[in-house]
């Protein structure tokens, strides 16, 4: 080969070189807005090519458990709101069932009824966090603007029914705090009607874009095999096919009787997480029609004392929050306060596979794949 039909970087022979890169970490978080609070990864990256994710938490360690430790029964409720702040009404819910079932409590049936309204509109609210930001990461401003739309509608009902917007203290041991005030029953299903057509607008943003399909089609991955041996639950779980659903596998307050149906994908990938997450908000909006239809009548309370004393024993209580299994295991010694409150949250088991989805992919994808699972910073430091 003459000199003039080398090419630049060939070598005499007419071989490339071997391109080499060296490998450099990067601290993606804890100020970066795409991480979902204050969650800090250490990505080792070959280029663009992820070798390496370690999550680092504590950025928000709260100390939760050992509060509630150090609080009456009735005293706690307002703090489990802090768990997951997008979705405070199945925090609570999850913490009041395991001292109800310490204490062998039976509640009214409208209570039951109330607990499936607040908690599924809460479903909702999360759910449209979750999708909101996670599009909104990937550099599209639109959806995130329906999203809060609608989630301010339902704090505005939740804001009527119980005075808060963030912090509901709306749950009590054996039962609710208030019944629903005059009107709230006709302004919720004129809502529901409304927040129908805003999931067919939002689907139409999403679903045949070609630039989100090219992001979450085939990212992320979670096989059965792998979301199991992780404990992976909720929606990104059933995204992977598996059908394992608290509401139905341990069925707790009136869900056999309204009729629930888990909503399932099975790619495994971001999009089939984003699936589910618009299927279960269709399906809440059927679960609080049904409730609100059959509501029946009664207290919405059973008579408590203010100074609670369980007996001493042991207990585990768990509900279908929207990242998946939120459970409370309680310790009762027979005085005012738990012995020993912890809690089973399932954003920080669902984070434990970040790092496993990511190696492989480029380093736009974490931002993808971690949208994609949903998590909530204080539900992972507690």
């Amino acid at each position: 080969m003459s000199e003039a039909e080398i090419l630049p970087g060939q070598t005499e022979d007419g071989s490339l070189p071997s391109v080499f890169t060296e490998e450099f970490s990067l601290n993606l978080g804890p100020q970066h807005p795409s991480t979902h609070g204050v969650l800090r990864l250490l990505v080792r990256l070959s280029g663009e090519i992820v070798v390496d994710c370690k999550p680092y938490l504590g950025y928000l360690h709260r100390g939760v458990e050992k509060i509630l430790e150090n609080r009456t029964y009735m005293q706690g409720i307002r703090y489990v709101d802090q768990f997951d702040y997008v979705s405070g009404m199945l925090n609570e819910h999850s913490y009041v069932g395991a001292v109800e079932r310490l204490m062998q409590l039976e509640v009214p049936r409208r209570a039951e009824y109330l607990r499936v309204v607040v908690d599924e509109l809460s479903r909702i609210c999360s759910h449209l966090v979750a999708i909101g930001t996670a599009l909104l990461d990937l550099g599209a401003w639109t959806p995130i603007t329906y999203c809060f739309r609608d989630r301010e509608e339902i704090l505005d009902l939740f804001e009527e029914l119980c005075g808060s917007r963030l912090n509901f203290n709306y749950h009590r041991v054996g039962g609710v705090l208030f019944d629903l005030p005059e009107g709230w029953v006709a302004k919720c299903l004129s809502f529901l009607a409304r927040f129908e057509r805003s999931l067919d607008e939002l689907e139409e943003f999403v679903n045949g874009n070609e630039l989100f399909i090219a992001r979450l089609v085939g990212v992320g991955v979670i096989t059965p095999e792998m979301g199991i041996a992780y404990g992976i639950s909720g929606p990104s779980i059933r995204g992977s096919g598996v059908n394992f659903d608290i509401r139905t596998y341990r069925p707790y307050s009136v869900y056999t009787e309204l009729g629930f149906e888990p909503q399932l994908a099975t790619a495994g990938d971001c999009f089939a997480r984003y699936l589910v997450r618009m299927a279960e908000m269709r399906e809440s909006v059927r679960m609080v029609r049904r409730a609100l239809e059959g509501l029946p009548e009664g207290p919405v309370r059973a008579r408590m004392p203010h100074y609670l004393l369980p007996p001493k024993g042991e207990t585990y209580f768990s509900i279908e929050s929207s990242k998946g299994e939120l459970g409370v295991y309680l310790i009762s010694d027979g005085t005012a306060n738990p012995y020993r409150v912890k809690v089973r949250p399932p954003s920080f088991v669902n984070l434990q596979i970040l790092p496993e989805l990511v190696k492989g992919q480029k380093v736009a994808d974490i931002v993808a794949i971690l949208g994609s699972i949903d998590v909530v910073m204080g539900e992972v430091d507690r």
